[in-house]
């Protein structure tokens, strides 16, 4: 079992940057492929970005290319979400998620966090 831990969160003014981390508890995931996703109140989680386990491909939807930015540690067992720009539309619940397979990565990774709150005020 997976045991995945993000920090990172929090209450930050429209136009700030917030740096979201991810961890493993108690094991490394040096070959895992990792990413994120997003649920805003109301509405269906989605996919943010991904980074295979292989090679390190970094994948994003779309609409979050530019201002959102993977990353994984030196160790590989750390993942990065750094956000810019950040917009009120950008509120969520963003949980982290991993799978050995970088085919589902981005669709029904096997193993979630708790996530962790994001708010962007006005």
């Amino acid at each position: 079992q997976v045991q995945l831990v993000e920090t990172g969160g929090g209450l930050v003014q429209a136009g700030a940057s917030l740096r979201l981390s991810c961890s493993p508890s108690g094991r490394t995931l040096g070959t895992y492929a990792m990413g994120w996703f997003r649920q805003a109140p109301g509405k269906e989680r989605e996919f943010v970005a991904a980074i295979s386990g292989s090679t390190d491909t970094i994948y994003y939807k779309d609409s979050m290319k530019g201002r959102f930015t993977i990353s994984r540690g030196n160790a590989k067992n750390t993942v990065y979400l750094q956000m810019d720009s950040l917009k009120p539309e950008d509120t969520a619940i963003y949980y982290c998620a991993a799978d050995p397979e970088d085919t589902v990565i981005a669709t029904t990774p096997i193993y979630w966090g708790q996530g962790t709150q994001v708010t962007v005020s006005s």
